[in-house]
């Protein structure tokens, strides 16, 4: 499945979950991606994973600064 910055948006802008179930969600979705990701990914599939990450990350800084802070700190 692919994974857009929408859903992304989607899924922080939801009202009826706590913090912590969208920091849970959304990083459901990171791990999802890269285990997607095989051999057989294309240079570009994988560094549209990475921009993703990236985008995911920022996200959760938006909910917990620290927990966000420290997922882009450790990235590859």
């Amino acid at each position: 499945m692919k994974y857009t910055s929408e859903k992304i948006d989607q899924i922080y802008n939801y009202k009826t979950i706590s913090n912590n179930e969208k920091i849970d969600k959304l990083l459901e979705i990171d791990a999802n991606q890269y285990t997607n990701c095989g051999i057989d990914s294309t240079k570009l599939e994988k560094q549209q994973v990475k921009k993703n990450s990236t985008y995911i990350y920022k996200t959760i800084k938006k909910i917990d600064e620290k927990i966000g802070v420290s997922l882009l700190k450790h990235q590859d």
